[in-house]
């Protein structure tokens, strides 16, 4: 892969736009650079989950999502590439299934919190909500030529609520539940 980040410091942002992977650029507050924005700051709130300590069978899991938000950043910065799959979005069903298997049925909304993992799996959810969002406004002006990429951040943040209840779960915490609407 030679030595593609070998120099950080490169000025070449300075005056408020940002290089794509494809070559061209773009203002830093494109709803291009912004979806990408929100899949990084994702990304690096799965590593705090990971850094707080998780069973074998959620890091596995979390480090593989790693890799594939690295691939939804390297879409949304190659306008015209298709990097994530229907196959990656069923994965994301398959251990949302799997993990979910293991929980009690819920009968209230699950208020965030818990473990310090499980609280912080909560935020990367939310961060993962704000991504769709961002890919979302992205297509309406400028498709992303992917049908599976909303899909899969769907999913992902699904995956990311189950895993916060399976961390609180690992950790003996009982989950706060919203006690619902107000009479």
């Amino acid at each position: 892969m030679g030595h593609r980040l070998s120099k950080i410091t490169t000025r070449t942002g300075d005056k408020g736009t940002t290089g794509l992977a494809s070559g061209l650029r773009v203002e830093k507050d494109s709803p291009r650079v912004l979806a990408m924005g929100a899949v990084d700051e994702l990304n690096s709130c799965i590593g705090v989950v990971l850094a707080q300590g998780t069973p074998p069978e959620v890091r596995e899991c979390l480090v593989e999502v790693q890799q594939q938000l690295f691939e939804v950043g390297a879409q949304l910065s190659s306008p015209g590439q298709r990097r994530i799959t229907d196959e990656d979005v069923l994965g994301i069903e398959r251990a949302v299934e799997r993990f979910n298997a293991r929980l009690e049925p819920l009968k209230e909304f699950v208020l965030p919190g818990g473990s310090l993992a499980a609280a912080a799996c909560h935020v990367a959810r939310t961060v993962c909500r704000r991504a769709e969002s961002h890919v979302v406004g992205l297509n309406a002006i400028d498709p992303v030529e992917n049908d599976s990429l909303v899909p899969f951040l769907n999913r992902l943040s699904d995956l990311l609520f189950v895993v916060a209840r399976v961390l609180n779960k690992a950790d003996r915490n009982t989950e706060s539940m919203w006690r619902g609407p107000r009479a």
